[in-house]
C-alpha cells in the first residue's frame, strides 16, 4: 500500500500511558468475550456492560512507544485521513454533511463511551463516542490463530471497516438495528440476520472506501485487495466456528461468512457506489 502525506488530527494514542481499567472476571464472562474475538465491528455495549466485568485498578507503567509503534501511529493516522476525505466527498455528493470519527490506539484497556474497551474483544466501534478502539495486538492473532497474511492494507481495511459502521451512525442505521436488538418483538435468529446484514454493510463501505480512494489517491499496489479479501474471510462466521467449535451453525451467524464477507467488500470495491450497498432488502427479503 502506497502511503500518502495527509495525516488525521482525530487520532488519539494511548498506547504507554499506563492507564489501567477494567478487569475481566473469571467464569461465563470471559467465555463470552473469547466467543467474540475476532468479530470485527458492531456496538459491543451490551458485554461491555456485563455484569461479569469485574472492576479493577491496576496500573501499568508509562513507558515510549518504540519505532515501530510510532510507525503504526503515522500510519493509522493517514488511513484516517484517507478515510475523512472519502466519506466526506461520498456525503457530500449526497447532499449530506460529513462527520469525522475518533480513532483511539490502546493496549490491553481503555476507557470508552461504551464501557471498558479490550483487546480480547478486537477493534470495534463505539456509536455513543462515536470513536473507532483498536489494540494492534489484534492483528497478531488474526495471522497466527486464522490463518490470515497481515499486511499495511489487511489494517487499512480492518480500520476502513470500523469506519463503515460510523458511516451507519451517522446514517441512522444503527440506531434501526439497535431498535430491532432491543425491542423483545424478534426472535434470536431474526436478530443474528439484521446483525449479518449491518456487518456486510460495512464491508460493502470499506470496499467502496478502497476504490474512490484509489481512485483519488492511487494507493493500491498489487496483492493490496487479495490481502484485504484474506482479513475478512479469516472473521467469517464460518471459519471462526469451525476453528473455535469444529462445526458450523449458521443460525448463530452475527457478521456473515467467508463467502459473504468477500461478496460485499468486492461489491463496494467494483462498483464504488455507495447506492448498491443495501445488505439488508437483499438479506432479509429471503
Amino acid at each position: 500500500m502506497k502511503w500518502t502525506d495527509e495525516r488525521s488530527g482525530n487520532v488519539e494514542d494511548r498506547r504507554g500511558s499506563g492507564s489501567g481499567g477494567v478487569i475481566v472476571g473469571g467464569g461465563l464472562g470471559t467465555l463470552i468475550i473469547a466467543a467474540i474475538v475476532f468479530f470485527l465491528g458492531g456496538d459491543p455495549s451490551s458485554i461491555l456492560s456485563s455484569g461479569n466485568m469485574g472492576s479493577g485498578g491496576a496500573q501499568t507503567e508509562q513507558r515510549e512507544l518504540n519505532s515501530n509503534e510510532l510507525k503504526i501511529r503515522e500510519f493509522v493516522q493517514m488511513v484516517t485521513a484517507e478515510n475523512e476525505e472519502t466519506w466526506t466527498k461520498v456525503f457530500a455528493d449526497n447532499g449530506l454533511k460529513y462527520t469525522p470519527a475518533r480513532v483511539v490506539l490502546f493496549e490491553s484497556t481503555t476507557k470508552s463511551g461504551c464501557g471498558t474497551a479490550q483487546s480480547a474483544m478486537g477493534p470495534f466501534y463505539c456509536p455513543v463516542d462515536q470513536t473507532v478502539y483498536m489494540d494492534m495486538s489484534f492483528f497478531k492473532e488474526l495471522e497466527q490463530r486464522f490463518g490470515a497474511k497481515v499486511t499495511e492494507f489487511s489494517i487499512a481495511y480492518v480500520l476502513a471497516h470500523e469506519m463503515g459502521h460510523h458511516v451507519q451512525n451517522l446514517l441512522g442505521t444503527l440506531g434501526e438495528t439497535d431498535k430491532v436488538r432491543t425491542s423483545g418483538n424478534y426472535s434470536e435468529a431474526q436478530v443474528n440476520k439484521v446483525s449479518v446484514a449491518t456487518e456486510l454493510q460495512a464491508d460493502f463501505y470499506a470496499g467502496l472506501w478502497a476504490k474512490q480512494t484509489d481512485n483519488r489517491e492511487h494507493i493500491l499496489e498489487p496483492g493490496d485487495i487479495q490481502s484485504a479479501i484474506d482479513a475478512a474471510e479469516a472473521v467469517g462466521d464460518d471459519n471462526i466456528q469451525k476453528r473455535s467449535q469444529g462445526y458450523v451453525n449458521q443460525e448463530s451467524f452475527t457478521h456473515g461468512s467467508s463467502a459473504q464477507r468477500k461478496e460485499w467488500f468486492m461489491k463496494g470495491y467494483n462498483t464504488g457506489d455507495i447506492r448498491q450497498g443495501d445488505t439488508f432488502n437483499q438479506l432479509l427479503s429471503n
